[in-house]
């Protein structure tokens, strides 16, 4: 498997971080399920006290793994088409959790592209649907633990700038800049038009 130079696992502490600075704190790091995945270079972050949130009304069958463990994955399907895989978090308020956006795709390109039906590397996860597609993730793996096999998840290597802005596609709470990406990275979802660069702060 292609992996994150000298990449270490990512601190099971990050997990009981709130989903704002974690959402920041992921852009680098690596994601892999079954050995194919990549660089995270997008994410978002959704608070249990967000109305943008699916947890902001409280636990439903489909939400569920927001209120459980921390470290856990959280995968719903989006207006029925496709999955969306997210990353439990927050010791101190359940219902948080962090939407990965996008993947620099490193590992796993030939199943990704039997997946996705191209070899372009832009369209392969740069987008949650794609990026669910290309690893091969679905509901079954919602409430799964992520730091077990065959989860591997990598801390950032090396510094970077962050990008921040607004979410995208939703219509409460579309004030905070809870998005954030790599700067310069060709395989962002969307561009950040009305976002903002500064150091990351992997620590």
């Amino acid at each position: 498997m292609l992996d994150l130079p000298d990449a270490s696992s990512l601190p099971a502490e990050w997990w009981a971080l709130d989903a704002v600075t974690l959402a920041a704190r992921l852009i680098g790091a690596g994601l892999f399920w079954r050995g194919v995945g990549g660089r995270i270079v997008e994410t978002e972050a959704y608070r249990a006290d967000d109305p943008a949130s699916h947890s902001f009304r409280g636990e439903t069958l489909r939400n569920r793994a927001m209120f459980g463990a921390v470290g856990r994955a959280y995968v719903y399907r989006s207006y029925g088409i496709h999955w969306c895989f997210n990353i439990v978090c927050d010791a101190h308020v359940p219902g948080s959790a962090v939407l990965i956006r996008a993947l620099e795709p490193l590992a796993g390109l030939d199943a990704m592209a039997e997946r996705r039906g191209t070899r372009a590397p832009k369209l392969l996860c740069s987008g949650p649907g794609r990026l669910t597609q290309a690893l091969g993730i679905d509901g079954g793996q919602d409430g799964a633990d992520l730091l077990a096999p065959p989860f591997r998840l990598t801390a950032p290597v090396g510094p970077h700038a962050l990008l921040t802005g607004p979410r995208i596609g939703i219509t409460k709470g579309v004030e905070q800049p809870w998005r954030f990406g790599l700067a310069g990275s060709p395989y962002l979802s969307r561009a950040f038009r009305e976002g903002r660069a500064g150091p990351a702060d992997p620590t």
